[in-house]
């Protein structure tokens, strides 16, 4: 691995970046007050509101961009079209022959009812707060990172689009057109996903998606007439067995059968089930031939005497492998870290995150340059608060390099997928 040096320049741009620890650490405790769950959109205004204030530092168009509605299935086995936050968007130099789109989310996964609401030090060092880690820390990173590249004199050659984005949590189903739009412009992509606690960023991605199954009988008087009756519920707890009968069907593949929506009374024959569950596979091939055999389960319960079956849902994120690309941007990454004196490793994950929509639009990308942190998606969450200059300076020494083009942004592209 050659270890780049750093130009007398470079070094006072990122040294600078220690000097707004304190700001940093100021305003991700604030960013957490503020909840933002998916659907809480009078947070995620809120949210959006301290973003555009906080990029606006830094220069550039920031516009908000709507987000197409996308149809849910309720509780009820009706369907609703919901709509979303916009997702915010700054553009810098985008005619700079060398172009880089950074992503983000700002929604979280706790919402307005959760116990989860405010942020707490565990030690001197370590914050647990809800998107401490995933990922208003990660955001806070970015910012930093792209205010030093400001300050490079190579800045005319690189331009940058931010994406950051209202639904990630919930799988980008309404901004995960919008990422592969920019993911196809950008020679490269970097997202700010946590980092696990020890430094190690993720690798290989599955892909995953998610489905309801909708199943519908008949009620009855489960005394009187319960022969009339037609029970979705029954004919659900087989569908649900065939779906998880599918597991390592092909290598990496999972089904999870996650939730049962449906029934009621116990003297009444339940005339609704709706199944939610997920998918993570390895290989891209794999999708059509998963798709096959949800249907072929469809089919199945919909054959029974007075149940109809439905399918809904489709797969959002495509896998991400180690391919060439992005293992070439790995190593740059890795030669990054050197640099300041950090051993940059990376392990693969069944996680999935918008590194994986950036690879569908064929863009190589490094998706966990934000905060060391752990416990995600639970009350635990927490984010190491030294960690947030060490990224920052990391993704710093990244885009400079690029910037002065000591990092060829150019050629990841032409490597073999």
């Amino acid at each position: 691995m050659d270890v780049p040096s750093l130009t007398s320049d470079e070094h006072a741009i990122i040294d600078a970046i220690a000097a707004r620890e304190a700001s940093m650490v100021a305003r991700v405790k604030s960013w957490s007050e503020v909840n933002s769950g998916s659907h809480n959109r009078a947070g995620l205004d809120r949210q959006r509101t301290l973003l555009r204030k906080a990029f606006a530092t830094i220069g550039g168009e920031i516009s908000e961009t709507a987000l197409p509605s996308v149809d849910e299935v309720l509780g009820n086995g009706e369907q609703l079209c919901r709509d979303f936050a916009p997702a915010l968007v700054l553009k810098q130099r985008p005619e700079a022959p060398i172009q880089v789109v950074l992503t983000g989310h700002y929604d979280t996964v706790f919402g307005e009812a959760h116990a989860f609401q405010n942020w707490k030090m565990l030690d001197e060092d370590t914050i647990n707060g809800p998107g401490t880690a995933d990922m208003k820390g990660g955001i806070l990173v970015m910012l930093e990172a792209l205010r030093a590249l400001e300050q490079s004199p190579h800045k005319d050659n690189l331009g940058y689009t931010v994406v950051l984005s209202p639904d990630e949590e919930i799988g980008s189903p309404a901004s995960a057109a919008l990422l592969t739009h920019y993911g196809a412009q950008a020679d490269l992509g970097m997202t700010y996903e946590p980092a696990l606690a020890d430094g190690s960023l993720s690798g290989a991605r599955k892909g995953s998606g998610n489905f309801s199954l909708i199943i519908r009988g008949k009620a009855a008087h489960a005394g009187r007439e319960h022969h009339l009756g037609r029970n979705a519920l029954v004919a659900a707890g087989k569908a649900v067995q065939a779906l998880a009968e599918l597991t390592g069907q092909r290598e990496g593949l999972t089904i999870n059968p996650a939730r049962i929506e449906g029934g009621g009374p116990s003297n009444i024959v339940p005339d609704l089930a709706i199944i939610r569950f997920n998918v993570r596979m390895t290989l891209p091939k794999d999708a059509d031939w998963v798709m096959d055999q949800f249907t072929q389960i469809a089919k199945v319960v919909d054959a029974h005497d007075g149940i109809t079956a439905e399918l809904h849902g489709g797969f959002t994120r495509p896998p991400k492998p180690m391919a060439p690309p992005n293992a070439r941007l790995f190593e740059l990454t890795r030669s990054a870290g050197a640099a300041l004196g950090l051993d940059i490793r990376w392990r693969d994950t069944g996680g999935v995150c918008e590194g994986n929509n950036l690879w569908a639009a064929g863009c190589p990308n490094v998706d966990t340059l934000g905060v060391r942190g752990g416990s995600i998606h639970s009350a635990e969450e927490f984010a190491i608060l030294s960690s947030f200059v060490e990224r920052a300076r990391l993704s710093a020494v990244l885009l400079l390099k690029f910037a002065s083009g000591e990092f060829d942004a150019k050629s990841l592209r032409t490597l073999t997928p």
